[in-house]
C-alpha cells in the first residue's frame, strides 16, 4: 500500500484557467487521476481494523488526502463539482475514528480538509 501512495499517485496541478473548461484535455486529465487517488484512499481505509491505525491513517490521510486530494480540491473551484469531491472523500473515512471525539472536534489530520469544508 506504501509504496503505491508514494510511486503510483500523480495529480497534477494546472492553473485554474487551464482547467476551468470541463471539456480539456488538461481538466479531464486531472479528474481522472483524481478520482483514482480516491479510489485508492477508499481501498486503503478499507484496511482499518486489520492493519494498525496509525499506518492506515498515515497512508490514508497523511499522504493520500493532505499530500495529493486536498491539493486538489483547493484548486478546485466552490460549486457542485467541489461539493461532490468533499463528499466522495467523506464517505471513504471509517465512521469508528469519529465515535470518542467531543462534538466540534476532529482527527488532527483532518483539520485542513476541516477546514476547506467550513469554507
Amino acid at each position: 500500500m506504501k509504496r503505491s501512495v508514494e510511486e503510483d499517485v500523480f495529480i497534477p496541478l494546472y492553473p485554474k484557467s487551464t482547467v476551468e473548461d470541463k471539456s480539456s484535455l488538461h481538466s479531464k486529465f486531472q479528474d481522472r487521476r483524481f478520482w483514482s487517488a480516491v479510489k485508492l484512499l477508499s481501498n486503503v481505509l478499507l484496511w482499518d481494523g486489520i492493519v494498525q491505525e496509525d499506518t492506515v491513517r498515515d497512508l490514508g490521510l497523511g499522504k493520500l488526502l493532505n499530500r495529493y486530494l486536498l491539493l486538489n480540491l483547493l484548486n478546485t473551484a466552490p460549486g457542485p463539482d467541489n461539493v461532490e469531491k468533499c463528499k466522495k472523500v467523506v464517505a471513504c473515512l471509517p465512521e469508528r475514528w469519529f465515535q470518542d471525539l467531543r462534538s466540534g472536534s476532529t482527527l488532527p489530520e483532518l483539520l485542513n480538509f476541516c477546514k476547506h469544508l467550513l469554507q
